[in-house]
Order: C-alpha cells, then sequence, then structure tokens
C-alpha cells in the first residue's frame, strides 16, 4: 500500500513526483522491512479489507492464473491465490521480494512497463497501491492487456478521491499532516511516506482513471469505491 532506496546520487530515502523507477524501486527496498506493519497501521486496519474486496473483485476461478503486479511482499498475491487460483506475485523492488520471501506463491522480478510474461498469457491482472508509483501509468495500462488473455480481467485498488466533501477535506489533511507523523513511529524509512502522501493527493479521481484504462483499450469499466472513497477498485476486461 506504501511506497518504496536511496538513489545512487544523493542521501534521500524517498522518490520524486517524477517516479523515476529506480528511485521509487530503491525506496521501496528501503521500507520493506517493516512494510506490512505501517500499511495497517496507515490504513486502520482497513488492508485485509480491501484485500478481500480486491479478490472478489477479479473473481479468478479454480486454474486462473493471475499476475499481481507491485505485489511487495506478497501479501496480497496469497489472498488472490485462494480457491485454487495460481497467482503470481511481481515486483521491480529485490527487497520486497526478499521481505516476503516465506510467503508461498510463485515470484518474479519485473517492471510494470515491460513486464516479463508472454503475450495473452495469463487470466488476469491485478495492481494493488502500484500504479500510482509507475513512471507511465498508461504504458503499463497497455501491457497489462498485452498479457492479459481475451475475456480476461483487470482489477486495479488505488487510493482515491473520497466521495464526500467534508471527508474529503479531513482525508486530505490527514495525508498531509498525520500519514508523516504516525509513519515515523512505525515505518523503517518514514521519509518515504511523505512521497506517499504527495503521490496520493495528485492521483486522478475515479472518473479520470476509468477513462485512462478504456484509452489503454480495456473494456466494460466501473468502479467501487471502499471506506467512503478513499480507496476505489477498478475493474475491466480485456476485449
Amino acid at each position: 500500500m506504501g511506497d518504496r532506496r536511496e538513489d545512487g546520487h544523493s542521501s534521500g530515502v524517498r522518490a520524486g513526483l517524477d517516479k523515476r523507477p529506480a528511485d521509487v524501486a530503491a525506496m521501496f527496498d528501503r521500507v520493506a522491512r517493516r512494510y506490512d506493519l505501517t500499511n495497517t497501521v496507515l490504513s486502520g486496519g482497513r488492508d485485509a479489507a480491501w484485500r478481500r474486496a480486491t479478490r472478489e473483485a477479479l473473481g479468478a476461478r479454480a486454474g486462473d492464473v493471475v499476475l499481481d503486479v507491485a505485489a511487495g511482499t506478497a501479501v496480497s498475491t496469497v489472498e488472490l491465490a485462494a480457491g485454487g487460483v495460481t497467482a503470481v506475485a511481481c515486483d521491480f523492488s529485490l527487497g520486497m521480494l526478499r521481505a516476503g520471501a516465506a510467503r508461498p506463491v510463485p515470484k518474479v522480478a519485473g517492471d510494470a512497463m515491460a513486464l516479463p510474461l508472454a503475450d495473452e498469457s495469463v487470466d488476469g491482472v491485478v495492481i494493488s497501491f502500484g500504479l500510482r508509483n509507475v513512471a507511465d501509468p498508461d504504458a503499463a495500462l497497455r501491457e497489462f492487456r498485452r498479457v492479459t488473455r481475451p475475456g480476461g480481467t483487470l482489477v486495479i485498488c488505488e487510493f482515491s478521491s473520497p466521495t464526500w466533501t467534508p471527508f474529503r477535506t479531513v482525508y486530505t489533511e490527514y495525508l498531509m499532516k498525520a500519514l508523516p507523523r504516525i509513519a515515523r513511529a512505525v515505518s523503517s524509512n518514514p521519509e518515504a511516506y511523505v512521497y506517499l502522501a504527495e503521490s496520493i493527493r495528485a492521483w486522478p479521481d475515479q472518473p479520470a482513471l476509468a477513462a485512462r484504462v478504456q484509452d489503454a483499450g480495456w473494456t466494460d469499466v466501473a468502479w467501487q469505491n471502499l471506506t467512503g472513497g478513499v480507496v476505489a477498485l477498478h475493474r475491466a476486461r480485456r476485449p
């Protein structure tokens, strides 16, 4: 859910909104050690419910093969693998994959914009709290389409725009003030969570993201708000 080095030419430990892949990957390496705990605390314990809702939106059946992009420590991949589904964790942060090494799902290092999979090789693609960190989200959406079989499903679980205006104001204040303070108490790289807050604020709202998914060649695009729109699930089909 959160965000991931220290780049080779500076002392910073957070990426910028230009989202250079090396900086983002290294930042995630730095937060890997306490990543799962930090996510649970920052989400108020809602992260498990969001993972369940993502699996339900995907609707994979026994025997299906699904790719979990930006899987991090593979907590989300284990959820997707329920019921006989083969779920593969993919992430470009080796530190995150190492942190989840004990989780019993296949893992592969890979970039969302250049997946190490053949064309039309999976029944579905999921990306949870990761598309926001990709340097070119539109290129990633096209890449997800490339590896998905016709009729397959894409599910994006991502922070979004709360639907109730007074709550949206409170939420923005939480993001920019409280979230970094909480991260300092529990995260192994609290500065990364300043980037987290900034990247959420800069992310498109539900209709805007739906339009980008459709422009990338997906059909039947729809979304479901979770926790009042703090998170949204976008679902689409590969024609």
